[in-house]
């Protein structure tokens, strides 16, 4: 495949003359740990766990396994496994055989898949045997007729029909031959990744080693994860977060838990018996977390830092969290385009920086501007631009996405809406520029308006989204999901936030759930909702 990088080349020139890109791929970090520490466990998960010796050659026997069966240099492999130990194993021997590795969240589904296996041009596709109980081979099988050039399935967990089986491959083979090894070089595209879609399609992000490396080193130094850290991935190790959360292990040399399949009470069972000391999450598992009504039986001790992002969390959550949990609760903004752009310190008085997302990380820059992309004064809202060695290198095929996204200088426009909130430079973010209200002409963020609902005893997750009006244009719709064994009315909900905010702000119907319906990371899929209310008028 063939790659439009967007990045202007005086920046990458300057990014490599003062080493932040560090000129290093990702198999060469981890040959240093195994090398170093070959015996000190790297991984587990459910079913086993591995040091990181063992994951060096399992690696290497991988890529043998995949080069064997066909895969070459350039060719796309997208990857939806679980979190297990097979997915650093088949994503990082990519890298061994000159592939770019496609991840992919396990809960995508025929039609989603289908247009990211055409649009990322991809060989082969990695998949579970089974996992929730859905038969994902059978799926696989069915893509492969509607996808042009998807010549392989290799499954995971034993052998299916039609496919080739990792395990058996993984055993017949010995670690990739010298000569048939790859070595890539840091600037190419070693992964790329379709965003989170919460407004609409999907866009390819393209990363490099040199741009992705940055991003991890830059928050473990800041958090300051060391070889004792033990980490709770729980975030979908297919999606940016989790898969950060491998990488940044195995750059500091630590022990990573996977947890396949979050719940609060599997992971305060986890954090327990592995003495957990890191944990990267979104608000909603927080919100879990806080939520068990035998939190204060389990043993949080070991915790040090809990970094919640992907979604703002709630201000009432944080002080909740800070209230009744041990270790630093850090606020992040990143996203899959950008890398950890912002976050909360250590040092941060926490009444101080609460409802903020920090300041900026390392060499990032940030600037906050208008429509024509000039900078707003401090205090007023605006959009978000991104800058700096973990920015992503442009979308895939999409020159138009490309041409919207990034301006002059090199800035990338996020999408997101923040502003300055004091001289320290710490930032809130106030939502997404296609989130506004437009409520008869009247504009707001709906952030507003669901911080304060977070507040009420009877409500455990609130979205506020537009639904179309006739006269209007749009009408206020509370999508709520009620604390157990709790309903919620409009008129009390319209009585709690009366004199709080304004009177076009407030809620004119709701609709109640058993869930939203978010991103692996946490944001509120708010498109999906609005098809969902929809639908429920419709058969109303």
């Amino acid at each position: 495949m063939k790659f439009q990088i967007v990045l202007d080349s005086e920046q990458a020139a300057m990014y490599k003359a003062k080493g932040y890109w560090s000129g290093r791929t990702f198999f060469e970090v981890l040959e240093e740990r195994a090398n170093r520490h070959p015996d000190r466990e790297v991984f587990s998960d459910a079913r086993s766990r591995i040091t990181y010796g063992e994951l060096k050659d399992r690696i290497e026997r991988c890529a043998e396994f995949l080069r064997r069966i066909g895969i070459r240099r350039g060719d796309t492999v997208t990857v939806q496994l679980p979190n297990r130990i097979e997915f650093p194993v088949v994503f990082f021997a990519l890298e061994l055989i000159g592939a770019g590795g496609n991840k992919v969240n396990p809960d995508f589904r025929a039609r989603e898949l289908e247009y990211i296996l055409k649009f990322s041009e991809s060989r082969a596709f990695v998949c579970p045997r089974e996992f929730k109980n859905f038969d994902y081979v059978g799926m696989a099988r069915g893509l492969q007729k509607s996808v042009p050039g998807l010549a392989h399935i290799i499954s995971a967990g034993g052998p299916a029909e039609g496919t080739h089986d990792l395990d058996n491959g993984l055993k017949e083979c010995q670690p990739i031959a010298g000569e048939h090894r790859v070595r890539m070089d840091p600037d190419e595209i070693c992964r790329m990744a379709f965003t989170s879609g919460t407004t609409g399609d999907p866009k390819c992000v393209l990363h490099s080693f040199n741009s992705t490396l940055y991003a991890g080193y830059l928050l473990n130094e800041d958090m300051r994860v060391t070889e004792d850290d033990v980490m709770l991935i729980y975030l979908p190790v297919g999606l940016n977060w989790g898969y950060f959360c491998l990488l940044q292990t195995i750059m500091a040399g630590a022990r990573g838990v996977l947890l396949e399949r979050f719940s609060a009470r599997a992971a305060l069972e986890l954090i327990e018996r592995e003495r957990v000391s890191f944990i990267a999450t979104a608000p909603a598992s927080i919100v879990a977390i806080l939520n068990d009504p035998e939190l204060s039986k389990f043993d949080t001790g070991s915790l040090r830092v809990v970094i919640t992002g992907g979604a703002s969390a709630a201000i009432e959550t944080i002080r909740d969290y800070q209230a009744r949990m041990r270790g630093h609760l850090i606020e992040l903004y990143g996203m899959l385009e950008t890398g950890f752009h912002t976050y909360t310190r250590f040092t941060d008085d926490p009444q101080k920086v609460n409802g903020t997302i920090g300041r900026v990380a390392g060499v990032m820059e940030l600037r906050v501007i208008d429509d024509a992309g000039n900078d707003v004064a401090p205090g007023e809202i605006g959009e978000i631009a991104a800058r700096g060695p973990s920015v992503h290198l442009g979308y895939y095929n999409n020159p138009s996405a490309n041409a919207s996204a990034f301006i002059k200088g090199g800035w990338f426009r996020t999408g997101d809406l923040g502003r300055f909130v004091d001289e320290q430079g710490n930032v809130q973010i106030t939502g997404r520029s296609k989130e506004i209200i437009n409520r008869g002409g009247k504009k707001f963020f709906p952030r507003e308006v669901e911080e304060i609902l977070y507040t009420h005893p009877k409500i455990l997750h609130a979205a506020i989204i537009g639904v179309p009006d006739r006269r209007l244009g749009e009408r206020n719709c509370l999508c709520v999901v009620p604390k157990p064994n709790q309903t919620i009315k409009l008129e009390e909900v319209v009585a709690f936030l009366k004199g709080q905010v304004a009177d076009y702000k407030l809620p004119e119907m709701i609709e109640e759930f058993d869930e939203l319906p978010t991103t692996g990371t946490g944001k509120i899929r708010r498109h999906i909702l609005r098809d969902q209310v929809a639908a429920r008028g419709s058969a109303g």
